[in-house]
């Protein structure tokens, strides 16, 4: 299978474009990893906010560069406020992303999952299980944990993002992004990055930053998952564990 690359001068240019825009991103997210998400799209130039009260969310999604669906803390009522923010972006023309944690382990979030597939993620990232139960090739993993390779999901992933006309990034020891028609791989990164929690949940806010860049969108997405494995390996070598590793990942992020 023929794989586009990318190169360091793409991902200096994304990371110039960060600083230029500062996308406003809104994360509705889960409630573990607010501020390490929060921190992290500070960290390459990006403004958050957290905002979740269903009027609030729906105003403030017309307002903000983008918009993150992640379900991972999912309720009744953050789904009316996430369903009310994804029709508010839709109707502003702005990106949402869908981060469709632990779908396929537990029937509510699933559901309300495959709803929102059919109101056009502008890009979808989740781990190998997670995609392909969200595809409906797999029942998912063991809640947050992966029991799939992302080259076991590819070949869903490329299928679901024709079907749905988005971006798919299945992130583990490769990271791929699709659309369908391109492929992108991006290696790198370290084991400890599993160790920690949020850096799958951060990583799709920053998806959610690329998207609202100028430029081509899944050149973007695929260039941030390299900014976000290349600060997870200098960030080992600086850190004496999993204790020291967040602070040393920030730091590697915003130098």
């Amino acid at each position: 299978m023929q794989f586009e690359t990318i190169s360091e001068t793409q991902i200096s240019k994304t990371k110039q474009l960060f600083t230029v825009h500062s996308p406003l991103i809104h994360c509705m997210t889960n409630d573990v990893v607010q501020t390490f998400t929060a921190n992290i799209l500070l960290a390459i130039g990006c403004s958050p906010a957290m905002v979740i009260e269903p009027e609030e969310a729906e105003q403030f999604a017309a307002i903000a560069d983008g918009v993150l669906i992640n379900v991972g803390t999912l309720t009744s009522d953050r789904q009316s406020a996430m369903r009310l923010a994804v029709y508010s972006a839709r109707h502003a023309q702005k990106p949402w992303v869908l981060d469709p944690v632990a779908v396929g382990t537990l029937q509510f979030r699933t559901q309300f999952c495959r709803e929102l597939l059919k109101l056009n993620p502008t890009a979808i990232r989740g781990n190998a299980s997670e995609i392909m139960a969200l595809a409906g090739s797999s029942q998912g993993g063991r809640g947050v944990d992966s029991l799939n390779t992302p080259n076991d999901a590819l070949p869903a992933a490329q299928a679901l993002a024709r079907e749905v006309n988005t971006m798919i990034v299945i992130s583990g020891e490769v990271d791929y992004v699709t659309d369908g028609h391109r492929t992108i791989a991006i290696t790198g990164g370290h084991p400890i990055m599993t160790r920690v929690v949020g850096t799958g949940c951060g990583l799709s806010a920053a998806v959610t930053a690329a998207c609202a860049l100028p430029g081509d969108r899944l050149l973007n997405i695929a260039n941030t998952c390299a900014i976000m494995k290349q600060a997870g390996e200098i960030a080992k070598r600086n850190c004496r564990g999993t204790g020291s590793f967040i602070p040393e990942f920030l730091d590697a992020l915003s130098q």
